[in-house]
């Protein structure tokens, strides 16, 4: 069974930190054809389109468009801070492999 991607109580937090719905912004998470892996993701924030799941916690919204869904299905979005820095990252059970930088992978 194919599930849609999961959200963490601290990606939605570090949402509602930045101040994404109060700018009526939502984080868009998409898979791209590209990077040094076959695939890569942008991430940005972004307007709600008619065709994105939307998934949502006290008024912070995370949307993923329909052609990346099947790409990130069981996914978990999450954010993290590192010595390296602060990012949102995901964990994708789909992808056969990743580079080194995180944000590229294949299936």
């Amino acid at each position: 069974m194919t599930l849609p991607p999961k959200v963490t109580s601290r990606a939605f937090d570090r949402l509602a930190e930045i101040g994404a719905a109060a700018d009526g912004k939502a984080l868009r998470i998409a898979v791209e054809g590209g990077g040094c892996s076959g695939f890569q993701y942008d991430i940005k924030l972004d307007e709600v389109a008619a065709d994105d799941l939307v998934l949502e916690r006290a008024g912070e919204k995370v949307v993923v468009d329909s052609v990346s869904l099947p790409f990130l299905a069981n996914a978990v979005i999450d954010f993290t801070e590192e010595l390296i820095g602060a990012r949102f990252v995901i964990e994708n059970p789909n992808a056969s492999s990743s580079c080194g930088c995180g944000t590229s992978f294949s299936m």
